[in-house]
């Protein structure tokens, strides 16, 4: 029976229209038969057994997706290998298996008690904690079970994904030549099925409701527009057709943008910004040059931190960050100190259960406790930037003491190694992550002693609405162009200019088409993205004078709400492509 056509309207995830068939997703269903339970020390057996498993299936699928993807995005798989071997997984199902349960009860109750500690800590550091749990607890029960991972075997054809929600494992399982497109009921703008959608290039829209996904037949066809966020169910011709010149439009727009990917990001009146790129470790940087980028904006260093049981020495972390400077080349590297905190600690830091992690012991407050842990961190980093374009940014600095103890620390480091003879960068600039409404609202003062800016939007977005992002319950608060937010990215980037200093920004929004115009008027000097956002912002930024922009900002800032000046830059971007086809 045909179905008359329906549009719903979810969270626009990653970018892009896809027309296909449905492809409703169920996960393997992981029915626990009832059995008596062996002694304890049996069924612990094959707990080990199944760890040991879990954790080969888990380093095939990250070598699989850092193939496909790129080093980064595998680390998710890294994340979840940590999880399987984390002391308070073994011990909470000992506590179980000792209280009369099998191991398959066990390791399902084990999970989902940890999945719902991580959720009740409201922390986002790493997105989506509580969601890797309970894969990685899926996973196990279902070797204990015997049962194959064939949930995603059913698509033979291409088509668009709709599913509940999607896990990394569910994701990375389908085959990415039928993949067109993704579509979940639940998640948010940081969920990780927005985040590898976006990573292969991929539409896909989030939170899309579960009324919604009950009113989509499996087969129906679809357009999928990850840029609004649209989901229409049985088009009708007209919007079939309409659809398809749009995404006609976006070809011929991909086909200039190649053009512009390998050249400066230069405005249409000659004015120049920076288009970098946010990476994790060496394989990253390599993938950013291919895709155009002019620097590194964010090296992430918690992969050194967070992947064994002892924290790197400095002659491991000279090499790493080495290899990252030398695949950029003459291009500079802004390497961020640690950053992480109790939603993924590593084993070798105590962390006491916190209420609110995100707002506690994390980050730069971690570094100025454990001076020796950060001096042998910045050793490390003056050393790797002998004759190397490398910058130094600290991460969650909320107060002018905050960046007095870490820069004092910093002269310290230099001393030591100048006191060795060891070779180092001796005029390395120094710059701090703006992420927190404190740091925006002391920037005329923080500006005064560090080098640069870069804003941290997702964080700071967080802050600021007292929105967890990671919050699938107020996931569509979270709004990254609330006026509020750009008041202080504003505030944030006049106080460095007074001072003759220069702003960057690696948070999500630098790559946020409906962003860019706005922050080139607001006077942003630096945008740091996903590798694979350079190219189409490049061209973006290509297509603007600062003259336009400025009026753009000018325009949004004057606007009361979110939806208004996402209307607006609909409207904007709409207007910039059709003049590209003229």
């Amino acid at each position: 029976m045909q179905v008359s056509e329906k549009t719903y309207k979810g969270i626009p995830a990653s970018e892009g229209i896809a027309f296909g068939p449905a492809f409703l997703f169920q996960a393997v269903d992981l029915k626990i038969p009832p059995r008596a339970a062996a002694p304890v020390e049996q069924e612990l057996k094959r707990f080990e057994e199944a760890c040991q498993k879990a954790g080969q299936e888990l380093e095939a699928l990250k070598a699989d997706v850092a193939k496909r993807t790129d080093a980064g995005t595998a680390a998710i798989f890294e994340a979840h290998q940590l999880m399987v071997a984390d002391p308070m997984l073994a011990d909470s199902v000992r506590s179980h298996l000792e209280a009369g349960e099998t191991i398959e009860t066990a390791v399902q109750a084990a999970s989902q008690e940890i999945a719902a500690m991580l959720a009740s800590m409201d922390n986002a550091l790493f997105a989506a904690r509580e969601a890797d749990m309970r894969d990685v607890g899926r996973r196990l029960l279902r070797i204990l079970l015997g049962i194959p991972d064939t949930s995603a075997d059913g698509l033979k054809t291409p088509a668009i994904i709709v599913s509940q929600d999607l896990t990394p494992s569910d994701t990375t399982r389908f085959r990415p030549d039928l993949v067109l497109g993704f579509c979940t009921a639940s998640g948010g703008l940081t969920s990780h099925v927005a985040i590898l959608a976006h990573t292969l290039g991929l539409p896909a829209i989030v939170g899309l409701g579960e009324e919604a996904l009950s009113h989509i037949p499996d087969g129906s066809r679809l357009i999928l527009d990850g840029t609004r966020g649209e989901l229409v169910v049985d088009p009708g011709p007209g919007t079939v057709d309409r659809y398809e010149e749009m995404k006609r439009q976006a070809a011929a727009r991909l086909a200039s943008i190649q053009t512009t990917m390998t050249r400066e990001a230069v405005t249409a009146d000659g004015h120049r910004v920076e288009i970098g790129a946010n990476i994790g470790d060496a394989d990253s940087a390599s993938e950013a040059v291919r895709f155009g980028a002019e620097g590194v904006g964010l090296l992430r260093t918690e992969f050194l931190y967070l992947q064994n049981s002892q924290p790197p020495d400095e002659e491991q972390q000279v090499e790493a960050y080495r290899r990252v400077l030398e695949a950029m080349g003459d291009r500079p590297v802004i390497i961020r100190t640690l950053d992480i905190g109790g939603d993924k600690p590593p084993p070798y830091l105590k962390f006491d259960r916190e209420l609110n992690p995100f707002l506690g012991w994390r980050a730069i407050r971690i570094c100025l406790d454990d001076q020796a842990l950060f001096k042998t961190q910045l050793r490390a980093v003056l050393r790797a930037a002998a004759g190397k374009r490398a910058l130094l940014m600290y991460p969650m600095i909320s107060s002018v003491e905050e960046l007095r103890a870490a820069n004092a620390l910093l002269a310290e480091a230099r001393k030591e190694l100048e006191s060795s003879d060891i070779p180092f960068g001796s005029n390395i600039p120094v710059g701090i992550m703006v992420e927190t409404p404190a740091a925006a609202m002391l920037a005329e003062h923080l500006i005064r002693e560090c080098d640069f800016f870069s804003l941290g939007t997702n964080d700071l977005t967080q802050y600021t609405l007292a929105v967890d992002r990671t919050n699938e319950r107020v996931a569509s608060l979270f709004q990254p162009l609330h006026p509020a937010v750009l008041m202080l990215i504003k505030k944030t980037i006049e106080a460095a200019h007074q001072q003759g200093k220069w702003v960057g920004m690696c948070g999500e929004l630098a790559g946020m088409q409906k962003a860019i115009p706005i922050l080139l008027g607001l006077g942003l000097d630096e945008f740091s993205m996903a590798a694979r956002s350079i190219p189409e912002a490049k061209w973006l930024v290509s297509r603007f004078t600062i003259a336009r922009a400025k009026q753009i900002a000018k325009q949004a800032l004057s606007l009361p709400t979110a939806g208004e000046i996402e209307e607006l830059m609909t409207g904007v971007l709409t207007e910039t492509r059709g003049e590209s086809e003229k």
